[in-house]
């Protein structure tokens, strides 16, 4: 009977890992594996303001700043005409 054991080849197989590395290399460690990395949110480049050289930049948005402070002087002068023209109609 003891010469029946010897020849088993599988005496002392952990058949719960078989296939697994860890049977088919005993002597290494456990593989840790690695996360991958979180996949980095791509924002589409139509959420923002069109891109332009610094130049063109500054003459657009200075010019439609400009245009908003003139257009306020002009509302601004239009309302005390009708002020003023109202005091005239009131006596005041």
């Amino acid at each position: 009977m003891g010469s029946e054991e010897a020849r088993d080849p599988f005496r002392g197989v952990d058949w719960k890992a078989v296939g697994t590395d860890i049977q088919k290399d005993p002597g290494s460690k456990p593989v840790i594996k690695k996360r991958l990395p979180k996949k980095m949110r791509q924002i589409p480049e139509c959420y923002f303001l069109p891109r332009r050289s610094l130049p063109s930049a500054i003459g657009f948005y200075g010019a439609c700043i400009a245009g908003g402070i003139g257009a306020g002087m002009l509302l601004e002068i239009w309302i005390n005409k009708k002020i003023a023209g109202w005091r005239c109609y009131m006596g005041v």
